[in-house]
């Protein structure tokens, strides 16, 4: 028989796990192509023949995800699989309509076929949508197992939005690193946090190289998954963190719900800034869905050094670009802070976009008067530069995980705010982390 011919619907991450895991030196199926969405820049390029294996001596090309109906035809696609993530299930759906009428079978791909099994126990936080609080509960998770005596590597979600080839295996232990892989804003924002607090960050393109070489050298594989995509890894433990500022989302987007279905523990964040009648709202949906699960609810509290600097003045909030983008947020811990604080103003930010700035604005059109810190590239750092020196404020309120003024340069005064986990009542990570992971 003649391979099956495949499309990979992507966004240059889950799309490149599941071809490297399943598909990669597989005779049964000949991938044809890529498609590309969410993320500029990766449509026109190719994944390179050194990482396709040999039976793509020539590497596999990657198109704009509007070309799909017209490759499905041209390139005779016998199945497409969808392999991206943080939409609704409707929208998965109309993608499904749109395949099957051009005549080609619509995939997806489940745990089975694409998690990779560790020689060390694996942890993994996951999240029911982008911005519920992913990043601070895998960073509380690594500290508390660097007090129980453990050595523990963060595997990141994959950004690799440069060379492919040079982002095979990457690994962070420095700032330095974050400079020599020529990281944009969106992977600072992600790996600086886990650095501060001495933890080693492992990411690139090859999850099975990654995770070979990062067991080498801790005890125990923390994945911190990106968007609300499902684990790359078996996992001995899965956390999955909800946002009750978004409820109804848990059951609504894809793949969140997969993660609701398998979480061991969910983290209800935010409790401390959302409706009451919202959380329990969030905590009835997720016990309907997957009763066996610990809950944990949790807070956000924030943190800025000089609160009195805000008092008054006329603001620019800057927040975590994903997060207001094609997570939905109209609004983050920046806007919470400017209004707790007593901004006089906060200040709509798009009358001063230009550029790639301005274009995110036009295509994410639900993102409110605050400014997405995009930076996948150099162009875009440089048009977000310029959008914040045109931007008639007192104050810039950067609520970004990283300090901005490390990438950019910010002429106007600046107050960063911070977040971390802080649970609420009982049971508490730490509780279930030493029931589980305490040495005997």
């Amino acid at each position: 028989m003649s391979p099956i011919r495949t499309l990979i619907m992507g966004a240059a991450g889950r799309d490149f796990h599941n071809f490297n895991v399943f598909f990669r030196d597989n005779a049964e199926y000949e991938v044809v192509a890529f498609t590309a969405t969410q993320i500029p820049n990766i449509d026109g390029r190719r994944y390179p023949a050194e990482l396709a294996g040999k039976l793509y001596p020539k590497g596999i090309p990657i198109f704009p995800e509007s070309d799909l109906v017209r490759l499905i035809k041209e390139l005779a696609v016998d199945q497409v699989i969808f392999a991206y993530s943080d939409v609704p299930h409707e929208y998965v759906m109309h993608k499904a309509s749109t395949v099957l009428a051009a005549g080609a079978d619509f995939r997806l791909m489940g745990t089975r076929d694409t998690q990779i099994k560790s020689t060390k126990p694996v942890i993994s936080v996951c999240a029911v949508r982008t911005g519920s609080g992913k990043s601070q509960t895998t960073r509380r998770v690594s500290l508390i197992l660097r007090d129980m005596g453990y050595k523990v590597a963060a595997i990141r979600h994959p950004m690799p939005y440069g060379d492919l080839v040079k982002q095979k295996v990457q690994r962070f232990a420095t700032y330095a690193d974050l400079d020599k892989h020529e990281c944009t804003i969106e992977e600072r924002e992600e790996y600086e946090p886990h650095l501060d607090n001495g933890v080693i960050v492992y990411a690139g393109v090859d999850y099975e190289a990654i995770l070979r070489q990062a067991e080498q050298e801790v005890d125990i594989i923390l994945w911190d998954g990106g968007n609300n995509d499902f684990p790359f890894y078996v996992s001995d433990l899965q956390i999955v963190v909800a946002d009750p500022h978004r409820p109804g989302h848990e059951k609504a987007y894809h793949p969140g719900e997969t993660n609701v279905r398998a979480a061991d523990v969910f983290v209800i964040n935010k409790v401390d800034t959302a409706n009451t009648e919202a959380v329990l709202k969030v905590r009835a949906a997720l016990h309907e869905m997957n009763p066996k699960a610990i809950v944990i609810e949790g807070a956000s509290p924030l943190f800025v050094d000089d609160p009195d600097a805000i008092r008054g003045k006329r603001v620019l909030v800057i927040e975590d670009g994903p997060t207001l983008t094609h997570g939905e947020m109209a609004y983050g811990a920046g806007w919470v802070a400017a209004r707790r604080f007593g901004a006089a103003e906060i200040v709509d930010p798009r009358p001063f976009a230009v550029g790639s700035i301005k274009a995110t604005y036009e295509k994410y059109p639900s993102t409110g008067p605050i400014l997405p810190a995009m930076g996948y590239g150099g162009a875009m750092v440089k048009d977000l530069e310029k959008t914040i020196e045109k931007a008639d404020v007192d104050l810039v309120i950067s609520a970004t995980p990283i300090d901005l003024t490390r990438v950019l340069k910010i002429k106007k005064p600046m107050q960063r705010v911070r977040y971390e986990l802080q649970e609420i009542g009982q049971p508490t990570l730490v509780d279930i982390l030493n029931q589980k992971f305490s040495r005997k």
